[in-house]
């Protein structure tokens, strides 16, 4: 990942700072690119774990709906391409998926959390989302989402 600034966004209607990412389908994500649609950013923490797989199938149902909002939906996670490919593929999602194993973007967007795991605390990604408007402003944000009708509640917020 390139051009990435070191700030957090930290409050709605605030310009996202550029960034570039590796992503899925051989290309590079570039904030730059996706100008005049709104984005979703759905930070998630594992391939293949079952709330993960839930979320990501859930955002994949609602996909056209959210095109025809003109918004596009972007999953992330510290895995691999290699991994996000095969998760990409076995749920058949029509949306790339970025990766970001040096957890740049986590901490541009302060995901990464303590938490606690088979009694053990553990550094992770907070399970959030965030939709930035056509102008690149982050207008919304979910932060300890619970899957259960989130992608609906996203759906609903983007016009």
């Amino acid at each position: 990942m390139s051009e990435t600034s070191t700030s957090v966004p930290s409050a709605i209607n605030c310009q996202v700072p550029h960034f570039r990412a590796a992503m899925t389908g051989e290309r590079e994500f570039d904030l730059a690119n996706y100008a005049g649609r709104k984005i979703v950013l759905y930070f998630y923490p594992k391939d293949n774990t079952p709330g993960c797989t839930a979320e990501s199938m859930a955002f994949r149902d609602l996909h056209d709906q959210f095109v025809a909002k003109n918004t596009v939906i972007f999953g992330i996670s510290r895995d691999s391409l290699k991994s996000h490919e095969g998760f990409k593929t076995k749920l058949g999602l029509p949306f790339e998926l970025i990766t970001d194993p040096d957890e740049q973007l986590c901490n541009l967007f302060n995901v990464i959390k303590m938490k606690n795991m088979y009694g053990k605390k553990v550094r992770g990604i907070e399970r959030s989302t965030f939709v930035i408007d056509e102008s690149g402003m982050l207008v919304k944000e979910w932060r300890g989402v619970k899957v259960p009708d989130h992608a609906q509640a996203v759906l609903d917020s983007v016009s």
